[in-house]
């Protein structure tokens, strides 16, 4: 009976606390509300409209009276011939880009780090950023102009080579391999930040004491620097497994076309075509929710892995 006692008291002062804290705190809290609103409007109100994935929806007849079909438009994705062709696209192109351009955003933060003079690291970090706030319109039309068969830069010197001109935006096979390098292009920077943060949270007398012992430059790197970004590392990974049926559609509508659409075509560019372009909006939710719900599968697997092997993880 004493214990219980207790136990009810320590609650009670738990809670007396808790209490107290948030008003201490209630300017904060006062503050956060815009953005909870904003995540509930914008993000978990959306959710209701998953229905739609199980129904054949009809605009005008609204989301609450549409005729129940249950998994047809599931069904439906997976017997047309394009579902193995975006799956299989999405899953490549990723894998790209997690191949080629992940380890570089790694190597360019440790070669960043390395800079002596602390303006030009700041320098050479800038111009490293700077592509990341270039408007995707942009880019696609820098793209489309340098790789321009007639007019374009590398088409120029082919010809100056006495080689032909070549199309690279109708030619499937070159599709993405350009896509990986802009999205590499636009992105290394924006990853070099998040290392570079992690590698000044090192704590710097374990470079003193290397240097005391005699290690170079490169011993440092390997031996300090990476095990230290190492958690970093893991985390990253995690949610770029966790993206790995995701793809920007922006990009992609404005350089892809019907005849590149063999490794082009992406579940986003399907979901965009079949929603808004086709208006079967059943069908494209329900390949969204897919999509969702194989990400959700993919980054708890890649977490679950990680906490395991490493110990870091995300949850």
């Amino acid at each position: 009976m004493k214990g219980y006692l207790d136990a009810q008291i320590k609650n009670k002062a738990d809670r007396t606390k808790v209490l107290s804290n948030m008003f201490r705190d209630r300017q904060l809290y006062i503050m956060l509300i815009p953005l909870l609103l904003w995540f509930v409007f914008f993000y978990y109100k959306p959710l209701m409209g998953l229905q739609i994935a199980f129904k054949d929806y009809k605009p005008f007849v609204g989301i609450w009276e549409s005729e129940w079909v249950g998994l047809e438009h599931f069904k439906s994705f997976f017997a047309s011939p394009f579902a193995w062709r975006v799956i299989r696209n999405t899953i490549t192109i990723n894998a790209y880009s997690l191949i080629a351009v992940f380890p570089i955003t790694i190597v360019a933060a440790l070669l960043i780090n390395e800079i002596p003079h602390k303006k030009m690291r700041t320098t050479f970090q800038t111009i490293f950023y700077l592509p990341h706030f270039i408007s995707t319109v942009i880019v696609a039309g820098l793209v489309v102009s340098l790789l321009s068969p007639s007019a374009g830069i590398l088409n120029i010197v082919l010809r100056k080579l006495g080689m032909e001109s070549i199309y690279f935006l109708a030619e499937p096979k070159y599709f993405k391999t350009i896509y990986v390098m802009l999205g590499g292009w636009q992105g290394v920077g924006f990853g070099t930040i998040v290392y570079t943060s992690s590698i000044c949270s090192i704590d710097e007398s374990l470079y003193e004491a290397a240097k005391i012992d005699g290690a170079s430059r490169l011993q440092q790197i390997i031996n300090i620097t990476i095990p230290g970004i190492f958690p970093t590392i893991c985390v990253m990974l995690i949610m770029k497994i966790g993206h790995m049926l995701s793809l920007g559609s922006e990009t992609i509508i404005l350089l892809y076309q019907p005849i590149t659409y063999e490794t082009a075509d992406v579940i986003s560019t399907y979901v965009y075509r079949s929603g808004l372009i086709e208006s079967n909006y059943s069908l494209a939710t329900a390949v969204g929710m897919f999509n969702g719900v194989v990400a959700l599968l993919l980054v708890s697997g890649a977490n679950s892995l990680s906490k395991k092997l490493t110990e870091t993880s995300l949850w």
